[in-house]
């Protein structure tokens, strides 16, 4: 795999998310939830208790811990800051401050009582469908659903996806404002308010360089970051597909 394996400790990793993004897949083709979330965390996330917060879920699912116990993996979780996106600029704060939100709810899904109906994503569906846990027509007694909560991270991906995309088969004139715009266009801005769309592609204009860019994926040189892009961009690709078609499968692509 191309690039430096000697990351400044609390940046952020290009490497850490396709590791996390690739091990989403199981053999059946079925997404798992930590992983997923764990490619999102490398994503927005830099707490020096990360590790931790891991650990601690594996002996959530395992055990009966005491309330105290999640309630400290709760205040690490409230306490995750921006990584990647916001290293770029507060610009991304709009999309990093609610993926970390949204991070949060998966984990809790997790760790509680039916954490295990959470496993995969097809479980969760399977789970929360069949017990009428989501709101399909109005935000109404299941606002913090899996369903809900995962989709907006799954069209999150999407506009990381495009933009990253663009950024890989990008040249040295190429100018990353563009990029975003027509990545943001082309994804989140259609379930974006009117102000929010107007906000962002305003702020989008004040982006830093390609070279800027580059230099935050802590990879090594340009080459070294087209390659690794190379490398990840199936991967999430993959992930993103198979969440479209299984929401597509249930209806679930437009809930409230």
């Amino acid at each position: 795999m191309a690039g430096s394996d000697s990351v400044q400790e609390g940046k952020f990793s290009l490497k850490e998310v396709l590791i996390a993004f690739q091990s989403c897949l199981t053999d059946n083709q079925e997404i798992l939830t930590d992983s997923y979330v764990s490619g999102w965390r490398g994503l927005v996330s830099e707490s020096p208790h990360s590790t931790d917060v891991l650990k601690a879920c594996d002996v959530l699912r395992s055990h009966k811990p005491d309330y105290n116990y999640k309630a400290r993996i709760a205040f690490m979780l409230s306490n995750l800051e921006e990584r990647f996106m916001n290293s770029l600029g507060s610009i991304f704060s709009f999309i990093s401050k609610d993926a970390v939100n949204k991070i949060q709810i998966m984990v809790t899904h997790r760790t509680g009582e039916n954490g295990e109906k959470y496993e995969t994503l097809q479980s969760m569906v399977k789970y929360e469908l069949d017990n009428n846990l989501v709101d399909l027509q109005r935000r109404a007694e299941h606002p913090e659903s899996g369903c809900r909560t995962l989709l907006r991270l799954h069209r999150a991906l999407r506009w990381l996806e495009l933009f990253l995309e663009k950024l890989r088969t990008s040249t040295e004139d190429s100018k990353t404002s563009v990029m975003c715009t027509d990545a943001y266009n082309d994804s989140l801005a259609q379930h974006h308010a009117w102000i929010i769309r107007k906000a962002a592609t305003a702020a989008f204009c004040a982006l830093p360089g390609r070279a800027a860019f580059f230099q935050t994926m802590n990879v090594g040189s340009t080459e070294q970051v087209v390659e690794m892009l190379r490398e990840a961009m199936p991967f999430i690709s993959k992930v993103y597909e198979i969440t479209e078609e299984l929401y597509k499968q249930h209806n679930l692509l437009e809930l409230p």
